[in-house]
């Protein structure tokens, strides 16, 4: 592994130490690969994951990707009557794709 990845994986490791999602206000935990970017609501009390959405759900168009993204996990949580979600961001710094994310679902009605 190396250096980079490794920062990742120590940030990664601090930021869950302190969030924790339950079954009223889940985990939005997000991974980002490179080519693929993922959102899924995670009850860690229960070890269960309530809803996911991926990039290939949403049509391609270009940097709109994550923020329709995160409309679409949004509009899963409402659907299971989520309004309120910890965001679990990984790792990752909160800029660009991340970012994008999540100010997407809390256009889509999420509380972050």
């Amino acid at each position: 592994m190396n250096e980079r990845a490794q920062k990742r994986e120590v940030r990664k490791r601090r930021i869950r130490a302190r969030i924790f999602g339950t079954a009223l206000r889940p985990r939005l935990a997000v991974f980002r690969s490179n080519k693929h970017l993922y959102a899924q609501l995670i009850d860690d009390s229960a070890g269960r994951t309530i809803a996911e959405a991926h990039d290939s759900e949403v049509p391609k168009a270009g940097k709109a990707v994550p923020e329709t993204l995160g409309m679409l996990i949004a509009e899963k949580a409402r659907k299971k009557k989520i309004n309120s979600v910890v965001f679990d961001r990984s790792g990752y710094r909160y800029a660009g794709t991340i970012q994008a994310l999540a100010d997407g679902a809390r256009k889509g009605g999420l509380s972050l």
